[in-house]
């Protein structure tokens, strides 16, 4: 017992001097580690905040790509961030400016006219961009189909207007890089990348911090389906690799990913070309009067037989004819329309194992499908746009019940809507059909991957994206070495950061305020 209350005696004895200088150690080190604690804490918490949200607003880049298709020409205005501009997704369009008057190949018998033609929108360009950025700014110019149709025709006249735009672009400030005519198989291609970019197909998508891909990578691109007036194209990642046509195969390597896309253009196959083609086709048998299915009951237009005739994609329904004039009369009947519009797609003839139509190579469908451009307006006029894709059947109907419209009735609920474009839509939907169903021969079931598109976050699905993108050098053939943190990633470590900013500033209140309580000893 005595020597049982001496130790408890002596552990109320006044601390040894070695005793406090152990505390005065190790509150010298606790202030340290607090100390150092905070210090990293504000800079990771400043390192990720500004390397997330860097404020470039001087560093901003522009490029302008002009679309001259055959019926219009447009204006693209596009900006993207120069430190990222390597990145996918990045480029996005801010302006849009439609050229009032018809496609550049119809100035071919008036070339002085081309410069008043594209004023307005270059003029509209300048004010857009701002005006340090204008010497830098790159400007394209790229020529579809009718521009294509021009130089089979008449070469020296094609090549004069490109001259005309030429001089007339680069009158302006811009840097611009020039004017030319882009074939069938690089608009399908720069439509495949623009829909693929826009919609982020290119890259990995990655996991927490960037450390690995994630397992749903492999979930394929797009397919592009593009409609002009004067061709229509078809562009998709093949299940094959192998293809028993070269000449429709180009292969890239994007973002350190190989890519073989089959793809194809049918020059005279444009919306506005079938409907020369079937009213060349259909004129033959009659004594100058076309009772037309394609055209509303009640519908009435006087055409002449040069105006007809004069478009390469006519000619082999050329013939002489006892009369120089014809007159168009509306019956609406969507299923003599369609039988009329099938007669244009030759598939009794195919020297491969599977054909679209005309004797070209078409390997079975693959994925999904973006289809933009004319594909996009006439089935956002029908309604067709909004939700879901409909089925096969809904749209035949819609088609068959608007055909069938008298043309008085519809001019009555369309009043705004130009005659011309408002005549053609029965023609024109029921073509989309034929071409999709008969021409490419999608499924009822392969239908329902059609996705119908005009923007992608605020920019129009088409070529012009993807034509700007690789004569930037925008898209690198490798993956980029370093990516921006997923925002999820970036909001986690904002909070990891935070907390161990406020725990570290309550253990050092806690310190300073009660030393004697943390440091106080054991019993």
């Amino acid at each position: 017992m005595m020597m049982v209350s001496q130790q408890r005696l002596s552990s109320l004895e006044p601390p040894r001097p070695e005793d406090s200088e152990l505390k005065r150690f190790c509150s010298r080190n606790l202030l340290v580690i607090l100390g150092f604690s905070f210090i990293l804490a504000v800079v990771a918490l400043l390192a990720v905040g500004l390397t997330q949200n860097k404020s470039l607003p001087e560093n901003v880049k522009y490029g302008i790509v002009l679309d001259a298709g055959s019926s219009h020409t447009s204006l693209y205005i596009y900006t993207w961030p120069a430190e990222k501009e390597n990145d996918t997704g990045v480029v996005h369009q801010i302006e849009e400016c439609k050229v009032k008057g018809p496609g550049i190949s119809k100035y071919a018998q008036r070339v002085n006219d081309i410069e008043l033609y594209l004023a307005e929108c270059m003029e509209r360009a300048k004010e857009v961009v701002p005006q340090s950025q204008h010497q830098e700014t790159p400007v394209y110019l790229g020529a579809t189909a009718g521009m294509r149709l021009l130089r089979i025709e008449n070469e020296p006249l094609a090549n004069r207007v490109l001259n005309t735009v030429t001089n007339s672009l680069s009158r302006y400030p811009f840097d611009f890089q020039g004017a030319r005519i882009i074939t069938g198989q690089e608009e399908g291609a720069y439509g495949w990348i623009t829909i693929n970019y826009l919609l982020g197909k290119f890259t990995q998508k990655l996991r927490w911090l960037n450390l690995m891909p994630k397992g749903d990578d492999t979930q394929g691109t797009y397919g592009a389906l593009d409609l002009g007036g004067a061709s229509t194209q078809i562009t998709f990642v093949p299940q094959n690799k192998s293809t028993e046509s070269p000449d429709n195969a180009l292969h890239f390597r994007l973002y350190g990913k190989d890519y073989s896309i089959y793809t194809h253009s049918f020059l005279c196959y444009g919306k506005d070309q079938a409907l020369m083609q079937k009213l060349a086709k259909d004129i033959q048998d009659t004594n100058g009067t076309l009772r037309d299915p394609c055209f509303h009951p009640g519908y009435e237009k006087v055409m002449n037989i040069s105006d007809l005739y004069k478009s390469p994609c006519t000619k082999r329904f050329e013939t002489t004819l006892p009369f120089h004039q014809f007159q168009i009369q509306g019956t609406g009947n969507y299923q003599q329309c369609q039988q009329s519009i099938l007669q244009l797609f030759n598939t009794s003839y195919c020297p491969y194992s599977r054909c679209s139509f005309d004797g070209v190579f078409l390997p079975p469908l693959e994925g999904d499908f973006g289809a933009f451009s004319a594909f996009y307006y006439v089935m956002e006029f029908l309604n067709f746009t909004s939700g879901e894709t409909p089925s096969q059947e809904k749209v035949m109907d819609k088609m068959k019940e608007f055909c069938s419209l008298r043309w008085e009735e519809l001019k009555t609920n369309f009043g705004a809507v130009k005659e011309k474009y408002l005549s053609e839509y029965c023609f024109s939907g029921t073509y989309i059909l034929s071409l999709l169903l008969n021409g490419y021969h999608f499924t009822a079931d392969s239908w329902k991957h059609i996705h119908f598109m005009g923007k992608i976050r605020s920019s129009d699905v088409g070529w012009t994206l993807g034509y700007m993108l690789n004569l930037t050098n925008m898209i690198p053939a490798e993956q980029p070495s370093s990516t921006p943190l997923p925002h999820s990633t970036y909001i986690f470590l904002m909070v990891l950061f935070s907390l161990i900013l406020v725990i570290v500033i309550v253990i050092a209140m806690f310190v300073f305020r009660k030393p004697s309580y943390f440091w106080k000893d054991t019993v």
